[in-house]
């Protein structure tokens, strides 16, 4: 009901739990986020993760299907064509796309580059896809020589513009992303357009902290319909983002998984926001797009002792929600997201606790839930896990 129940929904981004059945259409086969983890660790020790029911979801060397577990558990298919985290996220406030946002992997064509460059005022470097800790050490010379922003694009549906804090402010940066998503709309719609600042010297580049992401405004969703009934939404991390900060009432802007656990925990003794939405992005930006398993394995474990504390602030009237996005497989070849199940584990709602829920049909049962939890009107995409007794 809402302002007598907190619900704390907390995205773990691309810790993704087994290919889904359309995975090889993405290239994905065989990927299994957690399950390739845990085995190449020898084990993931997740007490919490595991009590919670983790284990019962999914086979992850280390955990144990708990009996019962104290959490409804199950697993969900994305119903949206793609696996970027925008995608993810939009599904579970109840928006299924028809069709995937764009990619561009051989880079922007002329059509998007000529008036993004004209409307600007100057040529761009760069315009293929690559990491973006490395395409600055590559081209960061040349910017600074030429002055001209760094443009590039990954996998995921995103037009990134670099450029080094000397040469290109921040605040102007933001402008000229500013031109590029107002001009990357319909067939050429993105995800997300992104500033990404520098700093440093040929051969020694860094990016930082003032990054800004300039996403495509989403559709009516579960966010409106909360704010519309007198609910307030506090973001944690890139959620505000996500959703062009519509119907977000407060915001924490953190950028790191620890600084994202710190405003949960200070949101558990200090919110009176009704939904707390969080996304932890470290598992995706620096572990799974750089393969590295071992990193991953540590910030999981890291994440399931701050989970216990979480679980011991929890209220009497809070509820938690814990899933993911995509899958980001680091054991594989492909630094990409991977088209996985998001697991889902819900605690705290009286009467679920070790409620097997199955195998959602899309990760909107998030939102359809939501409805069912605040005592707001059904609507007619996803279904409530509570209607799962």
């Amino acid at each position: 009901m809402i302002g007598k129940t907190r619900v704390f929904l907390i995205v773990l981004d691309g810790v993704g739990v087994g290919e889904l059945p359309d995975a090889a259409r993405y290239g994905d086969s065989g990927s299994d986020t957690m399950g390739h983890i845990a085995q190449a660790s020898g084990g993931l020790p997740l007490p919490n993760l595991q009590k919670l029911g983790l284990g019962n979801i999914h086979p992850i060397r280390g955990l144990f299907p708990a009996s019962p577990p104290l959490a409804a558990w199950g697993k969900m298919r994305e119903a949206s064509p793609g696996k970027d985290s925008i995608t993810g996220h939009w599904e579970m406030m109840g928006i299924i796309l028809e069709t995937p946002f764009p990619t561009y992997p051989k880079g922007f064509p002329p059509e998007i580059v000529k008036p993004f460059t004209k409307a600007i005022g100057v040529d761009v470097i760069g315009n293929y896809p690559a990491s973006g800790t490395e395409i600055i050490q590559r081209l960061g010379e040349e910017h600074m020589r030429t002055r001209k922003p760094i443009l590039y694009t990954s996998a995921d549906s995103v037009f990134q513009v670099a450029a080094h804090e000397n040469v290109i402010p921040p605040e102007k940066l933001y402008d000229i992303c500013k031109i590029a998503r107002d001009q990357l709309r319909g067939k050429h719609g993105v995800g997300r357009v992104i500033a990404r600042p520098f700093v440093g010297e040929p051969g020694h580049f860094e990016r930082t902290s003032r990054r800004k992401d300039f996403p495509l405004e989403p559709p009516r969703n579960f966010l409106d319909e909360l704010s519309e009934a007198g609910g307030r939404t506090h973001s944690i991390g890139k959620i505000r983002e996500f959703f062009s900060g519509r119907n977000i009432a407060s915001y924490d802007s953190t950028t790191s998984n620890g600084e994202h656990l710190q405003a949960i925990l200070k949101g558990l003794r200090d919110s009176d926001a009704d939904l707390i939405f969080a996304n932890l992005e470290d598992f995706d930006m620096l572990y799974g797009h750089r393969n590295d398993t071992y990193g991953f394995a540590q910030a999981l474990e890291s994440f399931d002792f701050a989970l216990g504390k979480i679980m011991g602030l929890l209220r009497a009237n809070d509820i938690l929600i814990l899933t993911n996005d995509h899958g980001n497989d680091p054991t594989t070849s492909s630094t990409d997201h991977s088209r996985e199940y998001a697991f889902l584990l819900v605690y705290g709602v009286p009467g679920l606790g070790g409620l097997a829920v199955g195998e959602r049909k899309t990760f909107a049962d998030i939102a359809a839930t939501l409805r069912d939890i605040f005592h707001m009107p059904a609507s007619s995409v996803g279904e409530s896990i509570i209607n799962s007794q």
